[in-house]
Order: structure tokens, then C-alpha cells, then sequence
């Protein structure tokens, strides 16, 4: 039988193995959004981001056909979009720097009220690359519309 002193170290063992390779992906509709209504997008450049995620967001919503570019903050009312996209991006280093969370917000251009915000979490046994995390949270947030509108439908 195994005593406390050989029991602790196996449980945290098994803890550390089982968090290395957890991973999420979520997205959250705000109530009463629509985004249907969104064709147009800016997607706003974090200063400390050295990776380019904002063109790579960018690119994905044009691949999806929307119209989109990204850059800089700018004043609230300089942005002539349906949706401001803003993202916080998380690396971690394990034996090389990977991506390890992603969160995307759209947000009401008028205002900047959050209308959507999808979020990937891959840790290193799981890991993505960036241009996966990307499409990961993207795809997440624009199919949790359809699954809205659909089950809207069915009422």
C-alpha cells in the first residue's frame, strides 16, 4: 500500500501531465448581437504583438468574405466598420515559443461594446499554430451566430 509521502508526488505527477495537454476553444455571443449584420471589420494592431496576428485575423475574415484590414488604435469615431476587432494573445516558451491562448473580441464600432469574444487555449502537447488558433476562434465565434439564428428559428 502506498503511503502519503509515495501518494503526493504520483497525484502531482499525474496533474502536471493531464494540464499539459488540456486545451479549449469557446465563443460567446453577447445578448441581442447579431452578426449578420457585420460586413465590414478593423482589426487593431497590439503594440506588443511581434507575430502579426492582426493580418493574420484580417486575412481570415477576408478569406470568410468579409472586408477587413487592420492597424493601429485609432479614435473611436475614426473607425468606418461595422466591428472592431480586438485580440490578447498568451506565448509560452517550451523548448520553443508557441501560442498558448488566444482571445478574439468583436466589438460594436460605435461604442466599442463587446459583441462577440472567442478564445483558444492549446497548451504544448496541443499546440497550434498560430494560423490555426486563429481560424480556431474565428470559425468558433462566427458559426455561434448560425448556431443562434438557427435555434432561434426552431422556436
Amino acid at each position: 500500500m502506498l503511503n502519503r509521502s509515495t501518494l503526493l508526488p504520483l497525484v502531482l505527477g499525474a496533474l502536471l501531465f493531464v494540464s499539459g495537454c488540456s486545451n479549449r476553444a469557446t465563443a460567446t455571443l453577447s445578448p441581442g448581437a447579431d452578426l449578420s449584420k457585420l460586413k465590414t471589420f478593423y482589426v487593431v494592431h497590439q503594440p506588443k504583438d511581434t507575430h502579426n496576428l492582426h493580418n493574420l485575423i484580417s486575412d481570415k475574415l477576408v478569406k470568410e468574405g468579409y472586408s477587413a484590414t487592420a492597424g493601429p488604435e485609432l479614435p473611436q469615431s475614426s473607425y468606418k466598420v461595422d466591428s472592431i476587432v480586438t485580440y490578447v494573445d498568451r506565448w509560452m516558451w517550451d523548448i520553443t515559443l508557441y501560442l498558448l491562448e488566444l482571445t478574439v473580441t468583436f466589438r460594436d464600432a460605435t461604442n466599442g461594446f463587446p459583441l462577440a469574444v472567442g478564445n483558444s487555449y492549446h497548451t504544448s502537447l496541443t499546440r497550434k499554430s498560430p494560423e490555426e488558433m486563429v481560424d480556431e476562434v474565428l470559425t468558433n465565434i462566427l458559426n455561434s451566430n448560425t448556431s443562434k439564428q438557427t435555434s432561434q428559428g426552431a422556436l
